[in-house]
């Protein structure tokens, strides 16, 4: 296979790398909001204007399918391309310009083209990041790096979030489309910040030199084919314990946000936003304990209590539709959602490194996770209609409990694998 050759490399100094790091974080934290656009926002503003849940799950799964669809081939292009922190810029301006189109026109075309340009601009920025934090820190900082770059991510969430509340409340839905193009800018701002030399273009797709890969030849390894990703069974097992999580968390948030609102009990905008700072608050704290843990006891633990976390919150949805429920359910999904944000980029990078395939690797995580969180609110969004919020928030709690049963089931396999060593990793089928 033919693959496109990466310029040599120049050292980095001291100074470069420190303020690349402090760059990343600013960067995760205003891509947060810009990344969304609108985001949990969209299914309250559409139901304003008449849309029912089932149709705008339906609308949020078409934007899902996209993104997913785009997900492998977004990250191989990371792998060979030294134009990450242009990604970044373009993405992020199309995010905001396709968010911008719903201000304009809420017809199901509209809206439909405006969400799957959102997910497949989406599918890009992540891998592009988490390759450029690869690159400036390499495989044996990425864990603690990529915890710091989450905690940030998730403080600009909570950020974005309340802003995005209040300004709702007191100017309209519309205000909130305007605070992303600002965070959008500050986004651009700082990803050009990011001193170019600090990013090791072949150490962000997981080929190391030097020191870090003292057993391969000079110049580091030569990439791997795509079958690698196949035959490595830890992945196999991750992919597929993701995907029936996210077939049930993809969905909660908007729901949950849809059942309160529109039975009455909170303000479109502030409940709204109470339900994304809840959980991305409790998000920031639980990346944060999730890079001291997988540094410590591996990335297996971590991953088990993100999956137990959902079954747990569905069931709390499903009984309390009520203003105060927010703080248990989304909490829970804090605790869900901030532990992976560390556990499987982390993981990912560590079981393919060494494969020249790591951004690929992420490409593909998402896209099997992917076809879970883009098929929830479609299934969500139905259940909802026909037989009611409760039910549906039991249903998608209860497709985690096949994770569960995936991650322990195969857990003698997976322990050594998500040690989050690079050695045990190598050891693994490739």
């Amino acid at each position: 296979m033919a693959t496109v050759a990466l310029t040599d490399f120049k050292p980095a100094t001291g100074d470069d790398t420190k303020r690349a790091k402090n760059a990343l974080q600013a960067l995760n934290f205003f891509m947060a909001d810009m990344q969304a656009g609108i985001g949990p926002f969209l299914g309250v503003f559409l139901q304003q204007r008449g849309w029912t849940s089932g149709p705008i799950g339906t609308v949020m799964t078409v934007g899902g399918v996209a993104g997913m669809l785009m997900t492998v081939p977004a990250g191989a292009f990371i792998d060979h391309t030294e134009k990450k922190r242009l990604v970044v810029i373009v993405t992020g301006i199309c995010t905001v310009m396709a968010s911008f189109l719903i201000l304009l026109s809420q017809s199901g075309l509209v809206v439909t083209f405006s969400q799957v340009a959102t997910a497949i601009a989406g599918a890009a920025i992540g891998p592009a990041v988490a390759g450029m934090t690869l690159g400036v820190v390499r495989q044996k900082g990425f864990n603690a790096q990529n915890g710091r770059n989450q905690a940030w991510n998730h403080a600009g969430n909570v950020v974005g979030a309340g802003l995005s509340g209040w300004l709702g409340w007191k100017y309209g839905m519309p205000a909130i489309f305007y605070l992303a193009a600002v965070f959008g800018a500050l986004a651009i701002i700082t990803v050009l910040m990011i001193p170019e030399k600090a990013i090791d273009h072949r150490a962000a797709r997981g080929l190391e030199r030097g020191d870090d890969a003292a057993d391969e030849p000079e110049g580091g390894g030569k990439a791997e084919g795509f079958r690698t990703l196949l035959q490595n069974k830890p992945m196999l097992v991750l992919a597929a314990a993701l995907a029936c999580f996210h077939l049930g968390n993809g969905a909660m948030l908007p729901l949950y946000t849809l059942a309160v609102v529109g039975a009455g009990k909170g303000n479109p905008a502030l409940f709204t936003a109470t339900v994304v700072v809840v959980a991305q608050a409790v998000m920031i704290v639980a990346s944060l304990l999730a890079m001291k843990m997988s540094a410590g006891k591996g990335y297996w633990l971590v991953l088990l209590i993100s999956f137990a976390a959902l079954p747990l919150r569905g069931l709390l949805a499903g009984t309390f539709i009520e203003h105060w429920g927010v703080w248990p359910v989304q909490a829970l999904d804090g605790i869900g959602a901030g532990l992976q944000s560390v556990a499987v980029p982390g993981l990912v990078a560590c079981l393919l490194s060494g494969t020249g395939r790591v951004n690929v690797g992420q490409g593909a995580v998402m896209t099997i996770q992917g076809v879970g969180a883009s098929l929830s609110p479609a299934i969500g969004g139905w259940l909802a209609e026909v037989l009611g919020y409760h039910v549906a928030f039991y249903v998608l709690g209860s497709f985690a409990l096949i994770s569960l049963a995936l991650w322990i089931g195969f857990g003698a396999m997976l322990r050594p694998a998500c040690s989050g060593t690079r050695e045990t990793s190598r050891r693994q089928p490739a």
